[in-house]
């Protein structure tokens, strides 16, 4: 099996995207609190954590997930696939697999909202750019 070439600079800046809509979507701006709420946690407690390796180790799984979106995708395929392809991905498999288990979790459905509209808006996005750049 022959893999696609990748171009690493869509990786990349698809990853660095996920990223920033992430730090938008989980701000205060938008659904920080909701979010801090359902997860049962306090903000004191969210601030104790080691916030160099969350989003360090968070960029580095973001680039694995932009690089295997990117094999996906393949060459030539035009932004429209690119986004469809993500899209598909982030609802389809992550967004849905994020509702089963939280079925058995008994998270909020408003929860699921806020986690599934972020991974995705981040998946279409991060198609779109792969896609277009390809």
């Amino acid at each position: 099996m022959e893999f696609p070439e990748i171009n690493y600079l869509a990786v990349l800046v698809s990853a660095l995207a996920f990223f920033v809509i992430g730090a938008i979507w989980y701000s205060p701006v938008l659904f920080a609190n909701a979010w801090i709420k359902d997860l049962g946690l306090k903000k004191e407690e969210m601030a104790r954590q080691n916030m160099v390796k969350t989003f360090g180790v968070s960029f580095i799984l973001m680039l694995v997930m932009a690089f295997n979106l990117a094999a996906f995708i393949g060459n030539g395929m035009g932004w429209q696939f690119g986004l469809t392809a993500g899209a598909l991905a982030g609802i389809g498999w992550v967004a849905l697999a994020l509702g089963v288990l939280y079925l058995f979790e008994r998270k909020s459905f408003r929860f699921w909202l806020i986690n599934a509209g972020y991974l995705s808006i981040g998946f279409s996005v991060m198609g779109l750019i792969i896609g277009a750049w390809q």
